[in-house]
C-alpha cells in the first residue's frame, strides 16, 4: 500500500511538473524571441507592465521564469525598478491562468491530447506547429500526472488519520501559508501547488478554509526563484526580487484578517471546490495588483530603504533618431552620424573598461561591458531600421551613397564591442586563474591599447567634424599598430624560450594583442568611409 501510494504520487507529481514545463516550452519556442522582445519594449510603465507580465507568464506557464527574466534585464541595465514592479505584478496574474485550466478537470482529454501533441512535435517540420503540438503534448502529460496522483491518493479520503492532518490546516491558516510557501519554494512552482491542493480539494481532503491558506503560501514560496536568480546581480535587480517577495507577504497579511469574507466570497463564485481554488487564487493576485498599483512609487521607496545603494541603469535607447526627422533627410542623416559617434564613444569604453578589469581587477569595469554590449546592439539594429527608412524616403544622390557607408560602419562599431568583450572574457581568465605577467608583457599590452584607443579617439572626432586628416591618423596609427603586433608576438616567444612566461598566461597574452588588433582592422575600415566622406575608398587612394 505505501509502495504504490509512494510511486503512484511521485510518478504523477513528476509528469504533472513535466507536464507544466513541457506546456511553457513549447509555446516560448512558438513565439521564438518576441516574449523577450515584447518584455523588453512594452513596460514604460506601470500598467502597461502589468498587461506585458500577465500575458507572457500565461504564456510560458511560469511566474518564476517571468521573475528572472525581468531581475535579468534590471540587472542589465535595460529596465528600471519601477518598470520592473508592474510586470512582476502581472506575472502574479498570469501564472493563475494554469491553475484555471487544472479545474476544467479535463482527465478525459489527457491521452488524446498526448497522441495528437506527439504527432504534430514529431511530424510536423514547421516551426510554429512543431511547438505547439510540444504545448498540446505537455498539456496531456499535465493532465495525466493529476488523473494519477488523484486516483492514488483517492484511498486515503476515507482514512480519519490522513483527514485530521489536513483539518488541521482549516484551524490554522498560518500552519497552511507556511506549508504552502515551502513545497512551493522546493518545486519553484507555484502551479504544481496549486495543482497539488486542487486534487486534494476535489477528492474532499481539504475545504477551502484549508486550501485557501496554502494558496497565499505558494505565492510566497514562488519567490525563491527570482532569490537565487539575485545572487550575484547588481543593487537594482536585488531590490526587484525583494519587491517580488514583499507584494506577496504585503498582500498576504493584508488577506489573512479578511479570510472568513474571503471565503464567503470564493463560494459565491463556482459551486465546484475545484473551481473555488482556482478562483481564490486568481481573485487573490488580482485583489493584490489593484490595491498595491497605485502605491508604486511609495513600494519603490521603500524597497530602496530597504536596500540602499546607487541604482546602475544605461540608457539603452537613441537619443537622436526622431522619426519626424526623416521628412529632412540632411538633418535625418546627420541624427543618424550623430548616434553613430554615440556607438563609437561607447564602444570606444568598452575598450577601456577591458583593459581597466585586466590591469586592476575591476569587477565594475568588467561588468559594464556586458551592459554595453546590449546597448550597442540595440543601437546598431536601431540606426540601420532608421537609415533603412531613410532609403524609402526621396533622397538625393550624394545621400543615397553616404547610407551603406554608415550601415557598414556602425556593423564595424558593433564588431569592436564582440571583441571587447573578448577582451571581457581574456581578463576575467587572468582573474579567476590568478595568472602571472611579466611586468615587460604588461606594459606591451598597454602600448597595444594606447595606441588603438588612439584611434577610436580620431575616428570619433573624424565623425563629428567630418574631416579627412583625422581618418588619414587614423590609417597611419593603423601601420604602427600591424608593426607594434608583430613586434609583441616576437617578444612574446623570446620570453616563452627564456622561461619568463607562463603558457597560460601567454597564450592570454597573444589573445588580447590578437583582438586589439582585430579592433584596430575595424577601426581602419570606418576611417576609410570618413576618409571617403562616408563613401567607401580604398586605403591606396586616400
Amino acid at each position: 500500500m505505501v509502495k504504490e501510494l509512494v510511486f503512484g504520487l511521485a510518478g504523477g507529481l513528476g509528469l504533472f511538473i513535466y507536464g507544466i514545463h513541457l506546456m511553457g516550452e513549447g509555446l516560448q519556442n512558438a513565439a521564438g524571441d518576441k516574449l523577450r522582445r515584447l518584455l523588453k519594449a512594452l513596460t514604460k510603465n506601470t500598467y502597461l507592465g502589468i498587461i506585458v507580465g500577465t500575458f507572457i507568464t500565461a504564456i510560458i506557464q511560469s511566474s518564476s521564469a517571468t521573475t528572472v527574466m525581468v531581475v535579468g534585464f534590471v540587472n542589465a541595465g535595460l529596465m528600471t525598478l519601477q518598470q520592473s514592479i508592474g510586470v512582476i505584478f502581472g506575472a502574479n496574474i498570469g501564472t493563475t491562468v494554469t491553475a484555471q485550466i487544472i479545474a476544467f478537470k479535463l482527465t478525459a482529454l489527457a491521452l488524446p491530447a498526448i497522441a495528437i501533441g506527439t504527432c504534430l512535435y514529431l511530424f510536423i517540420h514547421k516551426r510554429f506547429w512543431r511547438f505547439l503540438g510540444l504545448f498540446i503534448l505537455g498539456f496531456g502529460v499535465l493532465f495525466l500526472g493529476l488523473q494519477i496522483m488523484t486516483s492514488t491518493v483517492k484511498p486515503l479520503a476515507q482514512n480519519q488519520a490522513v483527514r485530521d492532518i489536513f483539518i488541521a490546516f482549516s484551524h490554522n491558516p498560518f500552519l497552511g501559508i507556511v506549508t504552502g510557501a515551502a513545497v512551493t519554494a522546493i518545486f519553484q512552482s507555484s502551479s504544481v501547488t496549486t495543482g497539488m491542493v486542487i486534487a486534494l480539494s476535489s477528492l474532499g481532503l481539504l475545504d477551502l478554509r484549508a486550501a485557501i491558506p496554502l494558496i497565499f503560501g505558494c505565492n510566497i514560496g514562488t519567490c525563491v526563484t527570482a532569490l537565487l536568480a539575485s545572487l550575484g546581480t547588481n543593487i537594482t535587480a536585488r531590490r526587484t526580487a525583494l519587491a517580488h517577495i514583499l507584494f506577496n507577504v504585503m498582500v498576504t497579511l493584508i488577506f489573512i484578517p479578511t479570510l472568513p469574507f474571503y471565503y464567503k466570497i470564493i463560494m459565491l463564485t463556482s459551486s465546484d471546490i475545484a473551481r473555488q481554488v482556482a478562483n481564490a487564487h486568481t481573485l487573490f493576485n488580482v485583489i493584490g495588483t489593484l490595491i498595491m498599483t497605485p502605491f508604486v512609487g511609495l513600494y519603490v521607496k521603500i524597497v530602496t530603504r530597504i536596500l540602499p545603494g546607487k541604482e546602475i541603469i544605461v540608457d539603452t535607447q537613441p537619443k537622436f533618431l526622431e522619426k519626424h526627422l526623416l521628412q529632412t533627410p540632411l538633418v535625418a542623416l546627420d541624427a543618424a552620424i550623430k548616434e553613430t559617434i554615440r556607438m563609437a564613444e561607447l564602444a570606444q569604453s568598452m575598450m577601456g573598461d577591458a583593459m581597466k578589469g585586466f590591469l586592476k581587477g575591476d569587477s565594475k569595469a568588467l561588468e559594464m561591458i556586458s551592459k554595453k554590449e546590449v546597448v550597442l546592439d540595440n543601437l546598431q539594429e536601431a540606426i540601420a531600421d532608421y537609415l533603412m527608412e531613410l532609403m524609402q524616403k526621396e533622397i538625393s544622390p550624394d545621400i543615397a551613397k553616404k547610407i551603406p557607408a554608415l550601415l557598414h560602419s556602425i556593423n564595424d562599431i558593433e564588431r569592436i564591442g564582440d571583441h571587447s568583450e573578448n577582451l571581457l572574457e581574456l581578463a576575467e581568465r587572468k582573474i579567476i586563474s590568478d595568472l602571472p605577467f611579466t611586468q615587460e608583457a604588461i606594459q606591451e599590452l598597454q602600448e597595444m591599447f594606447s595606441l588603438v584607443d588612439r584611434m577610436a579617439e580620431r575616428i570619433i572626432k573624424g565623425l563629428d567634424t567630418n574631416d579627412i586628416n583625422e581618418a588619414k591618423i587614423v590609417l597611419e596609427l593603423e601601420d604602427q599598430v600591424n608593426r607594434l603586433t608583430q613586434q609583441l608576438r616576437e617578444n612574446h616567444i623570446d620570453r616563452l624560450s627564456e622561461g619568463k612566461c607562463k603558457v597560460l598566461s601567454g597564450i592570454v597574452f597573444l589573445d588580447m594583442v590578437s583582438n586589439y588588433e582585430k579592433i584596430a582592422d575595424h577601426l581602419t575600415n570606418v576611417a576609410q568611409a570618413v576618409a571617403g566622406k562616408l563613401q567607401w575608398v580604398h586605403e591606396d587612394d586616400v
